[in-house]
């Protein structure tokens, strides 16, 4: 009898290629390439049903939000390949991840394949063989619970995008983009940089000394070495430090006192011949305890914090580690660890570091977030035994191995011992010569055991008060591990009474420094913490407010743009509960209710979208007025929007920052210009909006008016020409004469006259061009474009070179080709134009560029792998199949392996028909009991 043959479906191939060499003869593996199916775009529905039901949405919302899935252009080759395969099959297993897209991925498998054969659901949280081989004989069924989450999930994102996206339109600019989350991440990242232009530094000063022991027998090097303190209070008052004002730069606490720097340095010339002694000494023993193991969201942050890598680049990184074999599924919630990785990682760091490194007892982490949504264990390596980092170092290299690096060791430390020491505190004083008694604090931290900081140490975020002298009540904390382990610092051996002699006292001036902005890192942090979101989708998050313009990264910070600030105004204004923080955590609390099959998806839209009496989460969740009303009813009672109010921010002192569509400029109400308008000054790009002061704003106004440069007269036509800074960017014009009209004229005819007189020719500047320093001679150069090459001896159409919004270009009646220099314009030959013609026209009329990068030899189709750039940016190809780099790929440091993964992936897709999706009698449709019907 021969063997069965069973086909398992994976999602990606790099998992496929793991999988298949520990399955064996017997099995085919395939990879579906992530979904097959989705909610089409509303324009891409057959004809007949643009009209109908799902005609908006792709979506039917009166009839129990039933979706509209179609097979995904670029999939149907491979759903064809997958049923071919089925064919010659026993048995089919479902092996994508377990969590609530990989549910819906292999439901979407179920009801397009149609399986007549025995239907099992695999699961596993590693690649390893042990992992595989367990997950063969533990199987299940779908679990149509998820598959809802899931679902809901999607229509609820298609009804929110759909309905609020197209007001931004409207009333912002064409192209943005409103969404559940990525809405609530922008007001956050822009509510910070508002307390950032709200606040008002304030400067305070204090006293620093070196204290020494005055004790010359002793022999300890620490004596002779001193120590620093800070002053902490003069005559029993705490002195104030940044802690004590608020954004407003106002002392906030009433028993401070706040030294100015004439008051700092009357202190330190008053206390100049006093004598010092040690007023308190208190010592405490320091305890750290180790950080629990990696979550989806940990392991981004801190790889944010301690290898500046972008959650996008972090996630991929890890799933290529994952889809390998490396780590366990870097999508969870759960900080636990299964008992097979508490032994390996016990036992590790027993070999590594020695026995007295590892407690008694394993540690046991249990999540904190009462909305964690998987099963999974936390993420760590791979395996019932860790290969160190020295054991991969071959097979891994640059990202990859730093992040398997941080997980190895993030691991073995969570199951080490805690750090120990002690921290001393010491209080030291002494009588001014004016009679004041000034106190000042010091405390030192040494650690007699590292334990787990043999091994690791948590990162941690700029703190914002890192100037400021600690506090009593600060130490103690800090002993308990809250603030983090200390520098080892140690103080010498004294006790109370004992004289000290003070070195270099110095008055020290501070200014209290606005809230920090979000990095990468500590937007997850504040999204996790206020549970917006999921961690799984917190790179894809980032990601695109960064894409559609509404953050920029300077560093490692995220700035929000002028355009963040007119969406979210309008939002708030508008739409208050969908921005809310609490209603859109309620949200997610809802999703996880439906995936424990808790909640009905079908009643939970119908409340969010109709509206109706209150229940679950969303019962007036982060709504004040307790309305109830729906996102229908919502979206269609919004009345009229001020467009102009909307993307417009007051400055001060007269002037108003617009958001315009062409980019933010300045607008001077109460200075006009000749024209009679407002008088306006673009705004760079450069410029965070925290640094647009008033003053700033003048600058730039009076900057780009003093940017009108006469250059000279044009000898031909005798008009004067100037150079300008506009809204748009520089540029050069002919300043005409005013017509001369009749003074008796109406309004109306006024008003055509004016445009019917000449208008000035323009030309904005090259790039290599400056306002402050272009002459008369490339003023005459520019205005004389469009320059005519020549005429077509076959065609006989005239060829002209011209410049235009994206760069230079040839035009032959309708036919436009790139130029590949401005200097072109000028000295491009009739010959030369001919022979960029002769060329086959590529994108915008681009002519073929030589490769940017030289990879080396594709492993699949054995031909040379180069990089190049195109009209959608920078792509892999061996000649046959064209990849697009990813935003994290690098043309400089892409390599072979990267592009390889990448073609092979994009040949699994096959290639993309552009056709309309056939028509369809009906819906896919779900049995009412949610549970999904595998065939047995």
């Amino acid at each position: 009898m021969p063997a069965p043959r069973r086909l398992v479906i994976v999602e990606s191939p790099a998992k496929a290629r793991t999988i298949a060499g520990y399955l064996g003869d017997g099995y085919e593996v395939e990879a579906s390439v992530g979904h097959i199916r989705d909610l089409p775009q509303p324009s891409e529905l057959p004809a007949e049903m643009k009209k109908g039901p799902f005609g908006k949405f792709a979506v039917d919302v009166d009839h129990g939000f039933e979706p509209y899935y179609v097979v995904d252009a670029d999939k149907k080759k491979k759903v064809a390949e997958l049923k071919r395969l089925l064919k010659d099959s026993d048995e089919l297993y479902l092996a994508t991840d377990e969590d609530r897209e990989g549910e819906a991925i292999a439901w979407h498998l179920l009801q397009e394949l149609k399986p007549k054969v025995p239907v099992k659901r695999m699961v596993f949280h590693e690649i390893t063989r042990e992992a595989i081989t367990r997950a063969l004989e533990n199987t299940r069924e779908l679990d149509g619970a998820l598959v809802d989450a899931q679902e809901t999930r999607r229509i609820l994102d298609r009804l929110y995008g759909y309905e609020v996206s197209p007001v931004l339109w409207r009333k912002v600019r064409q192209g943005l983009s409103a969404g559940r989350v990525q809405s609530v991440a922008t007001r956050l990242v822009v509510e910070r940089e508002r307390e950032r232009m709200a606040f008002r530094a304030a400067d305070y000063w204090d006293v620093r000394g070196e204290f020494a022991v005055t004790d010359p027998q002793s022999t300890d090097p620490a004596d002779a070495a001193g120590f620093s303190a800070r002053l902490a209070t003069v005559d029993g008052a705490r002195v104030a430090s940044g802690r004590d004002f608020d954004d407003r730069g106002r002392l906030t606490t009433r028993d401070a006192v706040h030294l100015d720097e004439e008051a700092a340095r009357g202190l330190v010339a008053a206390l100049a011949q006093s004598e010092f002694a040690v007023r308190s000494l208190d010592t405490k023993p320091y305890t750290r305890r180790p950080a629990a193991p990696f979550t989806t969201s940990t392991l981004q942050q801190e790889a944010s914090r301690k290898l500046r890598m972008g959650s996008r680049q972090t996630m991929r990184t890890a799933q290529g580690l994952y889809e390998n074999g490396y780590i366990t599924y870097m999508r969870t919630d759960s900080p636990s660890l299964s008992s097979q990785a508490t032994d390996a990682a016990r036992r590790q760091a027993a070999e590594l570091y020695g026995a007295e490194y590892v407690p008694n007892a394993p540690r046991v982490y249990a999540t904190k977030n009462k909305g964690a949504q998987e099963a999974h264990e936390a993420i760590r390596p791979a395996g019932d035994s860790f290969r160190t980092p020295a054991q991969v170092a071959r097979e891994l290299s640059g990202d990859q191995f730093r992040l398997y690096e941080l997980i190895w060791k993030r691991t073995v430390a969570s199951q080490m011992a805690d750090a120990r020491g002690s921290t001393a505190s010491v209080r030291l004083g002494a009588r001014s010569s004016d009679g004041r008694d000034a106190v000042f604090a010091a405390s030192g931290t040494v650690i007699t055991f590292r334990g787990f900081m043999a091994a690791y140490e948590e990162g941690r975020d700029t703190d914002r008060y890192a100037d400021d002298a600690p506090e009593p009540a600060e130490e103690g904390a800090a002993a308990t591990g809250r603030k983090g382990a200390p520098a080892e610092t140690r103080l010498p051996q004294m006790a109370q009474g004992d004289a000290l002699t003070a070195r270099d006292l110095e008055s020290d001036g501070h200014r209290t420094s606005p809230p920090p902005r979000f990095t990468e890192a500590s937007l997850i942090k504040a999204l996790e913490e206020r549970g917006i979101g999921r961690p799984s989708t917190y790179a894809a998050t980032i990601s695109v407010i960064q894409d559609r313009g509404y953050v920029i990264s300077r560093g490692q910070a995220l700035v929000p743009s002028w355009l963040a600030f007119a969406v979210t105004r309008l939002l708030e204004e508008n739409f208050e509960r969908l921005v809310d923080y609490d209603f859109t955590a309620a949200m997610e609390e809802d999703l996880d209710r439906i995936a424990a099959g808790e909640e009905d998806r079908r009643e939970w839209l119908g409340r969010f979208y109709f509206g109706s009496e209150p229940s679950g989460a969303l019962a007036g969740a982060g709504d004040p007025s307790g309305d109830t009303g729906g996102l229908r009813q919502l979206v269609e009672g919004l009345g009229e929007i001020d467009a102009r109010e909307v993307n417009s921010i007051a400055i001060g002192d007269g002037l108003t920052l617009r958001v315009g569509r062409y980019g933010p400029y300045i607008e001077d109400s109460a200075t006009l210009d000749d024209n009679g308008d407002p008088k306006r000054a673009s705004v760079p790009d450069e410029l965070a909006p925290d640094e647009l002061t008033v003053d700033k704003a003048r600058e730039l106004l009076e900057t780009q008016a003093e940017g009108d440069r006469v250059l000279g007269e044009d000898p031909t036509t005798g008009t004067t020409i100037v150079a300008k800074s506009g809204r748009y960017g520089p540029y050069v014009t002919e300043l005409l004469p005013e017509p001369e009209l009749d003074p008796g004229l109406s309004a109306a005819a006024r008003k055509r006259a004016l445009a019917a007189a000449p208008k000035p020719r323009t030309a904005s500047l090259l790039k290599t061009m400056q306002v402050e320093t272009v002459g008369l001679d490339d003023a005459l150069r520019l205005l004389s474009l469009p320059r005519v090459v020549g005429v077509d001896p076959e065609s006989g159409a005239e060829i002209t070179a011209q410049n235009g919004r994206y760069g230079p270009y040839l035009k032959r009646g309708t036919d436009s080709r790139t130029l590949p220099t401005e200097e072109a314009m000028f000295d491009i030959t009739l010959e030369e134009a001919l022979a960029i013609y002769a060329q086959p026209k590529r994108g915008r009329g681009a002519t073929a560029a030589p490769p940017l990068r030289e990879l080396g030899e594709d492993p699949v189709s054995k031909k040379p792998v180069v990089v190049k750039e195109g009209r959608f940016g920078a792509y892999v190809t061996d000649g046959e199949t064209n990849a697009t780099l990813r935003k994290e790929d690098a043309v400089e440091s892409v390599t072979l392996d990267r592009a390889a993964e990448l073609l092979a992936e994009k040949r699994a897709r096959g290639p993309v028909k552009k056709r309309a999706a056939p028509a369809r009698k009906a819906p896919a449709k779900r049995a009412p009991a949610k549970k999904a019907a595998a065939p047995k």
